[in-house]
């Protein structure tokens, strides 16, 4: 995996961070909402419901807060100001069900109580002390809680207002990190596709396309995944137990000390976890791009699957694959089902044990007296602790995968990419010379002491068997290369002087087998270039002779191209990439084969018109047919790496060397049977020409 992941992720998430930032202050103030309602409760309990065991006096002054009873008026013991005078005590004490109203100073209360005959009994620790009461009624017993109706009502009021803000809040936070979360991915994946159109060609050579389509689309996909749901769950369960965590110090700090052991133990759970989780990842990820790789390479040679009736072996590569992918899948599933709800679960019974027993120890010692509310709160509280826990470990596995995806896909931004550079250069003239160059793809050299010299104007035609090193001297010149000895100029001026491309700016191409995109004709030919105007695409077109073959199309310039232009025949494609070089005007224009699945007919249409295209450009042709280079200025034949003959056609015709012996062979001398494709030239010692 990547190295520093967390910190290219960090990066990311700082590009949104207005809106990450606003996220988390609304996620804060919705747990501090949330986390009311156990306060709300305590106060609830202790100010009110059970507050009616507090001391009461008998008063001369009648108000709200006041009790009427047995002819006398009563107010609780705090609810006194200060200077104000009190009668006698008097106590209202749960016995049971029933309520007994005891007129008598008692001090501390706790302690099994009893009622018999108007007789309260107290037991505390075998001592017994017993008080005259009287048994309330229900009516009696709800007029000393009437004051306290408005007191629970206004928490009742609160609590819905915290519940509200909370509301608000879950939703602010869960739009805003989403949003953030969508803003961060898409710079991601701009970035990443901006990366992969300045990655060298070299790279591609060895990975095929489904994988790095799999890391653009599912990996990144999966990076999403950590931003809205990972991050949320962590960053609301962080934040959550912060508070419950303050909660419970403000509600008790020795049962707030007991209960951080949570702490430590979740920490090693991730780190554990992850230990084995991302050793599952990184395969399961590796092997999604593999099933991708697969799909995109069986799609794109289907027709040859079965034509050679590859179906059942393609089918059983894939199956190996996905079957792989399923039982890594099913290790995870395995690792998850085991821990993250288990883990939880004993987590929490442990601190409820913890709780329990700290309680029952302090009961039965009598050290401490802890208040109904405070412990109802506690446990209320305690419980809102696992929540977040549970949220976030049941993410354990989505940040696994999602940090192993980030890993690739910022692997694959380490890669080296060709530097960018603004701006270009005045149209050269295309003088280009090759001195003493050698090149090798990785150990052995392709390209030997090749030394050349192609003047504005010139055609150059290079020939030699498969594996001789033609298509090696274009992807020099083109820059896709540099070679390791050697120089390559272009009008005098080396080429690694210059950006690759401001060169590449003034060459064109045009390929055995043409690249169309997804689009119209019109799109093909300017390749979006909004230099190039509607005028000079039609002439362009014209030019090459489409015109007169692509007439039948319904919409014309404007007919739909799909994926590789696979509903156009060859010789139409080909003519689209004749008008595209043409539109283009280069200095340099390198021709491979470009007639070769042409149909006789078709390519007397375009000969006058590929004679017109090289006027004023260096032309480079990479030639099967031998007969479309007659006229060429510089033949080059070339054997593995090395110039063996140069000259004209009729100069090494004359030679008698290894060009007459080709042109022979393709004329249909005295020679053997030829094989191959029509167009090919195929010989027994050399191969394909």
């Amino acid at each position: 995996m990547h190295s520093n992941t967390g910190k290219s992720l960090l990066k990311y998430a700082l590009t949104a961070k207005n809106t990450f930032i606003l996220a988390l202050v609304m996620l804060a103030i919705g747990v501090a909402a949330e986390l009311a309602g156990p306060f709300i409760a305590r106060s609830m309990i202790d100010d009110h419901m059970l507050a009616i065991e507090k001391p009461y006096y008998e008063t001369a002054a009648a108000g709200e807060s006041t009790v009427n009873y047995d002819g006398r008026t009563f107010k609780r013991g705090d609810r006194f100001t200060e200077g104000e005078a009190r009668g006698p005590e008097v106590r209202i004490l749960q016995v049971g069900t029933s309520f007994v109203f005891v007129e008598a100073e008692m001090g501390d209360v706790s302690g099994e109580r009893s009622y018999r005959d108007g007789t309260l009994i107290l037991t505390k620790s075998g001592q017994v002390t017993e008080y005259p009461a009287r048994k309330l009624n229900a009516a009696e017993v709800f007029a000393f809680y009437r004051p306290e109706i408005p007191g629970i009502l206004t928490l009742v009021g609160w609590y819905f207002v915290f519940l509200a803000i909370s509301i608000v809040m879950e939703f602010g936070k869960t739009y805003w990190l989403q949003s953030s979360a969508n803003k961060v991915i898409q710079k991601l994946r701009i970035d990443v596709y901006a990366h992969i159109s300045r990655l060298p060609v070299n790279f591609f050579d060895n990975l095929p396309a489904g994988k790095v389509v799999s890391r653009v689309t599912n990996d990144t996909e999966a990076v999403k995944d950590l931003f809205i749901a990972v991050l949320s769950n962590f960053f609301s369960g962080v934040i959550n137990m912060l508070g419950v965590y303050v909660a419970l110090f403000l509600l008790d700090v020795r049962l707030g000390m007991i209960c951080l052991f949570v702490v430590p133990i979740i920490w090693a759970w991730v780190v554990l976890y992850r230990k084995f989780a991302t050793k599952y990842n990184t395969i399961i990820r590796s092997r999604l791009s593999e099933i991708n790789a697969i799909i995109n390479e069986s799609i794109q040679g289907m027709s040859i699957i079965r034509i050679f009736r590859r179906q059942s072996q393609t089918k059983a590569e894939f199956e190996k694959l996905n079957d792989d992918y399923m039982t890594y899948q099913n290790k995870m599933l395995n690792l998850n089902a085991f821990t993250s709800h288990n883990l939880v679960n004993v987590i929490r019974n442990l601190a409820f044990a913890l709780v329990l027993w700290y309680f029952g120890s302090a009961q039965i010692t009598g050290s401490s007296v802890i208040s109904l509310g405070v412990l109802y709160a506690f446990v209320d509280v305690l419980g809102r602790l696992f929540q977040p826990i549970t949220g976030m470990v049941n993410q354990l596995a989505a940040l696994d995968s999602s940090m192993v995806s980030a890993g690739r896909v910022f692997a694959l931004m380490d890669e080296p990419g060709e530097a960018v550079t603004d701006g270009s250069m005045p149209r050269y003239k295309g003088n280009v010379e090759f001195k003493d160059v050698s090149f090798a793809y990785k150990k052995d050299n392709v390209l030997k002491n090749i030394s050349f010299e192609a003047k504005q104007g010139q055609t150059v035609a290079l020939v030699g068997h498969t594996g001789s090193g033609k298509s090696s001297i274009i992807n020099l010149l083109f820059r896709f290369y540099d070679p390791q000895k050697g120089t390559i100029t272009i009008d005098g001026q080396p080429v690694k002087d210059l950006p690759k491309q401001w060169i590449r700016q003034h060459m064109g191409i045009v390929l055995q087998d043409p690249y169309l995109f997804t689009g119209t004709i019109a799109s093909n030919v300017s390749l979006g270039d909004e230099r190039i105007s509607r005028e000079t695409i039609e002439k362009a077109l014209k030019d090459v002779g489409a015109d007169r073959i692509l007439a039948h199309l319904p919409k014309g310039l404007d007919e739909p191209v799909v994926e590789k232009g696979s509903t156009l025949s060859a010789g139409e494609r080909q003519l689209i990439s004749f008008a595209r070089a043409l539109a283009f005007d280069p200095a340099i224009l390198i021709l491979d084969e470009a007639t070769a699945n042409i149909d006789t007919e078709t390519e007397a249409l375009i000969q006058s018109a590929l004679e017109v295209l090289k006027r004023g450009r260096t032309t480079f042709i990479i030639a099967h047919r031998l007969s479309t280079i007659r006229s060429a200025d510089l033949i080059l034949v070339l054997h593995r790496g090395e110039i063996v003959e140069r000259g004209t056609h009729d100069e090494l015709l004359a030679l008698g060397g290894r060009y007459y012996q080709m042109y022979r062979l393709q004329a249909g001398g005295d020679t053997p049977a030829l094989g191959g494709l029509p167009g090919h030239i195929t010989e027994p010692a050399t191969g394909r020409i």
